[in-house]
This record gives structure tokens, C-alpha cells and sequence, in this order.
């Protein structure tokens, strides 16, 4: 009986758990990560901040002819990240412009937040690509490279063909796109198979929500062609890892590919316009750097809503701004955050005499300052700035601000130019000095301070018991806040409030930059957590 018994229970059959590994999700959860997708990266981003993904140095082994080509070539990278791939190459090709999107924007604020954020060389912004025009962040055929790494994996087949067209139009002639992603086989592919995790061929979802297609070579190929691309290499990269721990091997495989947009498939973003009177025709840029090696003008017209205030601000086109060795030719956050708090406190600068040093092409601090100062002297040593900011503050202001406002050109530690700007406060020099990232290059720090301490007011105090100060707003790049303060007190400066991350000592001024906050408008505020400012006093 017992042997009866032991053979019974062995053909009884198994109960299954867990349904089988064929299922796809059903469609309500198909629908809801499509519908969630950004939700499920910005959490991603929320949870891992930029800790997740390694920096990829190898950028320059495997593709480095395409980058070295030639000099200024402008890139896209689509699906940023945290900036694993911008800072490198940056880094390996200082001379690229790199515009960068994410579809999270909480990942895109991480870009701005790095340490080597460079504003006169990254444009990054939050971009749906598979529906977010790109030509509203980018010059339409402006791009030499796009990089794609690990990102189109993350879009549904489906909507794959919609990011290649909506590349096209921010692409020039013959440039090219790099590619790496998952290859069919992979061992992450192996281990969503063995769970309820497919959604539809070679198409899965993680357990945190976020999705990944794995690509055949076939499969891509076939995509870019009819896309309008030609492809200039691509290959399957198998790795195999080891896991001496739990002695297993795990199989690895990638995809990695360029592709060239075929010249003959470019479409014209814009419609060529009837001449009137037959005098002008209206072309899109793709159009005119096809036909005759040009592109539109170098400049562009950006409109800004700062409280009361309206500008029309005319700045050096992104397309060209890594051309140029200047960062006045276009608006930095920090000027937009010094502009809104002036604008909400304009006892600041409320019957004084103004300074603002490295002004730029906007001049918005200087603008917003002129309305109750007494004086106001917006410079900048670079001669296109100047030109630029004279056109900006004549076509911003009416006359009555205008009389109170003078353009003048500084370079830093020059005697002709500071004796000339001292001249216009009678000498005696200024209540108040403004410098909006101004801090970006360690060999201009010494400079800089030694220009305020020969410009600003050595008058004590006024009716109230304001002392003269010194105002920095910037992010910390290439010089930290230890290198800032050693320079200032150097020429007698003394650090007596600072924001966001207040912990200087008990003093009389300590909070003073808080207060400014208080009743600002939201809308107003820059909102990129690097942004720090500091508050001096001469000794």
C-alpha cells in the first residue's frame, strides 16, 4: 500500500504557481505603461539620481573619428540621462556644442546640476521625442551627430518611426547618428521571458515600471532605412560576464551602429513662400544650408516675462554659441534669478549707484535695477556683447530710464577701463557691484575682486545702515566656493550672507538674502537647485 501510495503521489501533476511565461500583460497595464512612461523615469531618476549609470568614456575608442572630423560640431544627445555621455565628451571635445534631452525632467535637472554644466556650451531640456517637435528646442538642420544610447529601446515599436522623422529635421546634410542599445538574446531579454513581463515581441517591462525593446539586426536596419537613413556600420557586441560567486556566466549582447541621413531624403521643415513683389523668399535653414553653405541669421529674439517687465532680449543664436569664445552673447539662469529678485526688491538698489559686472548681452539686472537707482553702469569686455546690449537696453527702456542708465566696456583688472567707470559715479565709487555668473573661470577670479574693491563706494553706510556689497549669483563649475572666498578676502571682502545653504556665522546681514524671497512670484523663480548667491561686504 505504501509503495501503491509513493507511485500515486508521483504522478500526481504539479500545481502551478505562477501562469506561464508566454503571457503578455494585458492590455489595461499595456496601455498604462505607455500612458506613464514619464512618470515611471522621473521615479526612476528620483530613486537613483545619477548614481545608476556609469560615465561612458568609451565614446572615444569607438567612435572618435566621427567627433574629431572637425572642429565646433554641434550634437544632440537624445535620452540624456543624468549626462553620462554629455560630460565625457565634453570633456574628450571641448570645442562640440551638445544640446541634450530627456524625456524626465527631474533626469534633465540633474544635467543642470552637474558640476560641468557649461551654459555657453549644453542646451538641455525635457523632450518627449516621440511627440515633442525638436525644432522648438533645436535650429532645424543645426545637428552634425546625434547619439542615441540606450534610449530608443525605451519607446514603443510603435512610435519609433516618429522619432527618427522628428530627428530629420534638426539633422544636417550627410550627418550622422551613433547608436548602441539591447540586442535580441541578452541576458536581461532571457529573464523577462521567464515572466509575466512581455508585452509584445521582443518589447518588456521591468519591475520598476520602465520598459526595453531588444533589437535584431535586421529589425534596426530595416528601421533607420526606411526612415531615410543609410547604415554606415553596425554589428551584435557580445560580453560575457562572470559571476565567480555564484559560478555562472551571463551572456551580454548590444547593438552598435551609425547611420548617415541620406542627403536625397532631407524634407524641408518649412514651406518656401511666394516672393512678394518678388524680392523675398522665405526658406527654411535645411534649405538654405543645402543650396549655399549658409544658415540664417546669428542672432534670435527671446521674449522674457519677469513680473511687471517685458523683454525682448536679442541674444546670439544656440546654433552659433559654441562658436563663439564669449558667454555674454546669451541669457544664463543666474541673470533670469538676480533679475527676479531685484525685480520683487528693489530697495536693493532703490536710490543707489549700480554696478553690474559681466553684464552680457541682456543686461536684465541693470534694466530692472534702472527703474528707482539713482545710477546704473551695465559692462562687459567683449565688443559683440556690447553691441548687443546697447541694442537691448535702447529697445527695452523708454528715455526717462535710459538717462540714468551708461554702457560701458570693462575687462577686469584694466586701468583705463576702471578709471573710466569710475568717472561716471563722481568717483567715489559704487553702493552696489552685481556679477551673474561671473565666477566660471578660475584665472578671471583675482581679477574680478580686484576690480570691485577699486569700483565699489568706501562710504560706511547710508541713512539706513546699508554698507556697500558685492552680490554674486552663479553654480559652482570650474571654481568652488573655497577658491571664491580666498580671493575675496584677498581684497578685503567679506562674505556676510550666502543662499541656499546658509551657515555662516551669527551677524546683522545673516538672512538678508532670504528676505528677498519672501513674496516673489512663482513663475518668476529659476528653479535649478544649483543656483547659489553671495553676499558681501567690504571690510
Amino acid at each position: 500500500m505504501a509503495s501503491d501510495a509513493s507511485t500515486n503521489s508521483l504522478q500526481k501533476p504539479k500545481i502551478q504557481i505562477y501562469s506561464t511565461p508566454n503571457d503578455e500583460v494585458t492590455p489595461f497595464w499595456k496601455e498604462k505603461y505607455e500612458k506613464d512612461a514619464k512618470k515611471y523615469w522621473d521615479i526612476f531618476y528620483k530613486r537613483h539620481q545619477d548614481r545608476f549609470f556609469k560615465d561612458r568614456h568609451y565614446l572615444d575608442k569607438e567612435w572618435g573619428h566621427y567627433f574629431s572630423e572637425a572642429e565646433e560640431k554641434v550634437v544632440l544627445e537624445v535620452g540624456c540621462g543624468a549626462g553620462n555621455t554629455i560630460f565625457p565628451l565634453a570633456a574628450t571635445y571641448p570645442s562640440l556644442f551638445i544640446h541634450a534631452c530627456d524625456f524626465s525632467p527631474r533626469a534633465v535637472d540633474l544635467v543642470k546640476a552637474h558640476k560641468d554644466f557649461n551654459e555657453s556650451k549644453m542646451n538641455a531640456f525635457a523632450c518627449d521625442i516621440t511627440s515633442d517637435d525638436l525644432v522648438n528646442h533645436v535650429p532645424p538642420s543645426s545637428v552634425d551627430i546625434v547619439t542615441m544610447i540606450f534610449v530608443l529601446s525605451a519607446v514603443s515599436p510603435e512610435k519609433m518611426h516618429l522619432v527618427l522623422q522628428n530627428i530629420k529635421k534638426i539633422l544636417k546634410p550627410n550627418a550622422y547618428v551613433l547608436f548602441r542599445d539591447y540586442a535580441t538574446g541578452d541576458l536581461a531579454q532571457e529573464r523577462l521571458t521567464c515572466k509575466d513581463q512581455k508585452i509584445s515581441e521582443n518589447f518588456f517591462v521591468r519591475g520598476d515600471g520602465t520598459r526595453a525593446f531588444y533589437f535584431s539586426k535586421e529589425y534596426l536596419k530595416n528601421l533607420f532605412q526606411e526612415n531615410g537613413f543609410s547604415t554606415e556600420e553596425c554589428g551584435v557586441c557580445c560580453k560575457q560576464v562572470a559571476n565567480r560567486s555564484r559560478e555562472i556566466v551571463m551572456n551580454r549582447r548590444w547593438l552598435q551602429a551609425a547611420f548617415r541621413l541620406n542627403n536625397d531624403n532631407l524634407e524641408l521643415s518649412k514651406v518656401i513662400k511666394e516672393p512678394e513683389d518678388g524680392l523675398v523668399v522665405d526658406i527654411s535653414e535645411g534649405f538654405a544650408f543645402d543650396m549655399f553653405g549658409i544658415s540664417s541669421s546669428r542672432d534670435e529674439m527671446m521674449e522674457l516675462k519677469l513680473q511687471d517687465w517685458n523683454f525682448k532680449i536679442k541674444l546670439l543664436s544656440k546654433e552659433f554659441q559654441h562658436t563663439c569664445k564669449s558667454t555674454g552673447l546669451m541669457l544664463w539662469e543666474s541673470a533670469r534669478l538676480m533679475a527676479s529678485v531685484l525685480a520683487s526688491n528693489q530697495t536693493i538698489v532703490s536710490g543707489k549707484k549700480v554696478l553690474e559686472l559681466g553684464s552680457g548681452c541682456g543686461g536684465i539686472c541693470s534694466m530692472i535695477a534702472s527703474k528707482t537707482a539713482r545710477l546704473v553702469v551695465p559692462t562687459d569686455g567683449d565688443e559683440k556683447a556690447l553691441e548687443l546690449l546697447n541694442e537691448n537696453v535702447t529697445s527695452n527702456l523708454d528715455d526717462s530710464l535710459l538717462s540714468k542708465l551708461h554702457v560701458r566696456q570693462l575687462n577686469w583688472g584694466n586701468k583705463e577701463h576702471i578709471e573710466s567707470v569710475k568717472k561716471l559715479s563722481d568717483n567715489k565709487g559704487f553702493d552696489v557691484i552685481i556679477g551673474t555668473d561671473v565666477t566660471y573661470v578660475a584665472e578671471a577670479i583675482i581679477p574680478l575682486f580686484q576690480t570691485a574693491k577699486e569700483l565699489i563706494s568706501s562710504s560706511q553706510g547710508d541713512e539706513e545702515g546699508l554698507k556697500p556689497a558685492f552680490i554674486l549669483c552663479h553654480i559652482f563649475r570650474r571654481v568652488d566656493e573655497e577658491s571664491i572666498l580666498s580671493a575675496a578676502s584677498c581684497f578685503g571682502f567679506q562674505l556676510v550672507d550666502k543662499w541656499p545653504n546658509n551657515t555662516i556665522a551669527e551677524n546683522p546681514y545673516r538672512g538678508t538674502i532670504n528676505s528677498w524671497f519672501e513674496g516673489r512670484i512663482k513663475e518668476d523663480d529659476v528653479e535649478n537647485p544649483a543656483l547659489n548667491i553671495m553676499y558681501f561686504h567690504a571690510k
